[in-house]
């Protein structure tokens, strides 16, 4: 199931977060090492960062190593908080673009790695309790990821915290429905993870923090985080990891 990394610290190129490493998330897609029931990430791929306080987004329908153009222009393109993602489709979705993760809304930029099993019981649920987003397209996208940012939209536009948002959307889902639920959102200056049947490593040296499914080299700074946490990540504040 997919694979995703967040970014926080000095000024980088999308190029130094995406492509660069022994197992870059860009080689995580054609070889990953940890990922469940598939072998590769090829269904896509989108990269969200931020520019004047605006995030901004790419995605595509297809493999993430297939898209010289994209290499290239994200060696211009510095940013100092990114969330990226690398897609392995569900059976039963589409692999079109819009279904490329990060999604975003305003500030928001959200990735899931994983899958709702019984999807089709609970979805009507689901974006339900997600409310009227009419204004969030990325909300209405035909996958199961669709809804649970929807949801967390909902609860972070009535003033819940980024992290505390995820731990609610992992509490509401879970009780619907098993699954894998690691979650991935940032707003510009924080991150927040969350590991709900698949692995997440955090890294925080210098004055950068990297949240990523998989170690993106072999650095022994890489710590693993434990299933059903809540991770929380701040230049000021560092990283934190609440038990789910």
């Amino acid at each position: 199931m997919c694979r995703h990394l967040g970014y926080l610290g000095p000024e980088r190129t999308l190029r130094s977060l995406v492509y660069e490493g022994e197992h870059s998330l860009e080689h995580q897609a054609y070889e990953p090492r940890m990922t469940r029931g598939n072998l590769l990430n090829a269904d896509g791929f989108g990269v969200g960062w931020y520019h004047g306080g605006e995030a901004v987004r790419f995605r595509r329908a297809q493999p993430i190593w297939t898209d010289a153009s994209f290499r290239e222009v994200a060696g211009a393109v510095r940013t100092r908080c990114a969330v990226a993602a690398i897609r392995s489709a569900t059976v039963g979705f589409p692999v079109d673009e819009s279904c490329a993760q990060p999604f975003r809304s305003g500030a928001w930029l959200f990735s899931h790695n994983g899958k709702i099993e019984d999807y089709a019981g609970v979805e009507g649920k689901l974006r339900l309790l997600a409310g009227d987003l009419a204004e969030v397209a990325d909300a209405r996208a035909a996958l199961d990821s669709a809804p649970l940012f929807g949801l967390a939209v909902r609860l972070w536009r009535e003033g819940r915290p980024l992290g505390e948002g995820l731990a609610e959307v992992i509490s509401t889902v879970a009780g619907l429905a098993p699954g894998r639920y690691n979650l991935l959102a940032s707003d510009g200056t924080t991150l927040a993870a969350t590991t709900w049947g698949d692995s997440l490593f955090v890294h925080a040296g210098g004055e950068e923090i990297r949240i990523a499914s998989e170690p993106l080299d072999d650095d022994p700074g890489w710590r693993a985080v434990p299933d059903c946490s809540l991770v929380t990540a701040g230049l000021a504040s560092g990283v934190r990891i609440d038990q789910l």
